[in-house]
């Protein structure tokens, strides 16, 4: 298993980019991902929320595993989304993405079943089970409509040694304490809400997976690097700094202004596959205004 200190810091959830003809674009995925290791992201997420990938096909899914490694070549860690709402497929996901040579699992609450807490502690043990790759454990009610609670993230842990962590796009700031204080204050919990980055961090978060790293590389890796020397001020100015792009690439389900932005400073193809569509013309204006303000 990996030195879970180097799964610490910003782990950046890549959008995945697509061709004139609806195709992924590895080309670009390629460039997209020395840039972000060039800027200093401390690792590379790949089929998270930002990745759209309940828009891929599972051998897409497996495809871009195998290119990520290449692409990264041992730079990094590579966490790769493995998750779905169907075990089966969760399972054939998981185990490609280590033979692929991935770093962790990103598994994600099952979205639209809205399975009890028992339900949860028995999906987690069996993908768990099935595999020597640390399991990060994505948590955001917002899109599965449920919540996994600390109690069960407690039994998780006690059970299974591999789960090892949470991305939590949770804002109820309660949970994060009682996560920290109930499983353990070695757990990776990351912040998956890039207007709590640093308040996580505070509360001895393990780092964020943040879409505006997307944009921005740099400025969310130094807001962990910043906290890691104990440069609290520094930090919380990066903060506020940061928090109009973080509310701006949010105007709309995400990726949609997220891509936006990166097609308008010539980095992808702004493309998304159905039925997401693209950011509208109002929107698009208020998102380069707030960009300039950041020299894009």
């Amino acid at each position: 298993m990996i030195d879970l200190e180097k799964l610490k810091g910003s782990i950046v959830p890549l959008i995945t980019p697509f061709t004139e003809d609806d195709e992924f674009d590895e080309k670009t995925f390629r460039r997209l991902t020395d840039w972000q290791i060039e800027s200093g992201s401390h690792g590379i997420s790949v089929e998270g929320t930002t990745g759209e990938p309940s828009a891929l096909s599972l051998e897409e899914r497996e495809h871009i595993y195998a290119v990520t490694v290449s692409a990264v070549k041992a730079r990094v860690p590579v966490v790769a989304g493995t998750g779905t709402n169907n075990l089966k497929e969760t399972l054939r996901l998981t185990k490609e993405a280590e033979d692929e040579g991935v770093d962790a699992a990103l598994v994600i609450v099952p979205y639209y079943n809205r399975p009890s807490q028992e339900g949860l502690y028995d999906y987690f043990t069996r993908i768990a089970e099935s595999t020597s790759l640390p399991i990060i454990i994505y948590n955001i009610p917002g899109r599965t409509a449920t919540n996994m609670e600390p109690a069960t993230m407690k039994r998780l842990r006690h059970r299974c040694k591999n789960i090892v962590g949470v991305k939590e796009a949770n804002k109820d700031f309660d949970q994060v304490s009682q996560v920290l204080s109930e499983v353990g204050r070695d757990f990776l919990v990351y912040s998956g809400i890039e207007t709590l980055c640093y308040p996580m961090l505070m509360l001895g978060g393990a780092g964020h997976m943040s879409a505006t790293a997307n944009l921005l590389p740099k400025e969310v890796a130094d807001l962990y690097n910043l906290v890691g020397k104990g440069e609290w001020r520094r930090a919380l100015d990066l903060h506020y700094k940061l928090f109009p792009i973080n509310e701006a690439l949010f105007w709309d389900t995400n990726p949609i202004p997220l891509k936006a932005a990166l097609g308008m400073i010539g980095k992808i193809n702004p493309r998304l596959r159905p039925p997401l569509v693209s950011l509208s013309g109002e929107k698009k204006a208020r998102l380069k205004q707030v960009m300039r303000q950041y020299g894009l």
